[in-house]
């Protein structure tokens, strides 16, 4: 019986439907992984700053360790579980797998989502920090990897697998993967990929 401080909800992830009583300080991470054993979304830092929790909220890049479990009620959540159509693989999975997009692999189903959502952004024309023109009209800016880099900055790897990251992401939205990897540094400074 739900309390004051709890009550029973019903999620939609993956196409099913879940319904469970949870305390409403239950965040979406923990609901996914202790009551319904989705673990392939992982626990990092649970503070919202590594990304190994993302997941797809309503087709937007959510940190499941901030969102609360009733705050995602009547949402289609997206966890990494539920990208591929049965033994066909996600184009980013597949990218991702083909690249060598990941080492330990611990934060990739992360990873996978955020670049879906990421892709989903840019072919929308949502600027990042780094797109030149930002006007209306402008379109979606040509997917560099700066581009990657930028939209990806909210998803850490601490083996340190961003260059293949940068490769996958850029060929699963049809970018040159090779052209988005390599950018030409402005003379007098020095590339880094993260």
């Amino acid at each position: 019986m739900a309390s004051s401080t709890s009550s029973v909800i019903t999620l939609k992830i993956n196409g099913e439907k879940h319904t469970l009583p949870v305390d409403h300080r239950t965040t979406l991470l923990d609901a996914l992984r202790e009551r319904l054993d989705l673990t392939g979304t992982k626990k990092g830092c649970d503070q919202g700053q590594c990304g190994a929790c993302t997941v797809l909220v309503d087709g937007r890049r959510t940190v499941a360790c901030l969102q609360l479990a009733v705050a995602a009620e009547g949402r289609e959540i997206t966890t990494v579980e539920g990208l591929a159509d049965g033994d066909q693989l996600h184009p980013v999975q597949q990218a991702f797998l083909d690249l060598d997009g990941f080492q330990c692999g611990y934060c990739t189903p992360g990873q996978i989502c955020s670049a879906i959502g990421a892709i989903q952004e840019h072919a929308a024309g949502w600027p990042s920090a780094v797109t030149g023109d930002i006007s209306p009209d402008a379109g979606p800016p040509p997917l560099t990897a700066d581009e990657i880099r930028e939209r990806m900055s909210g998803n850490l790897c601490r083996c340190g697998a961003y260059v293949s990251i940068v490769r996958a992401v850029a060929r699963a939205a049809g970018a040159d993967a090779d052209t988005a990897a390599s950018t030409t540094p402005e003379a007098g400074t020095k590339e880094t990929v993260a």
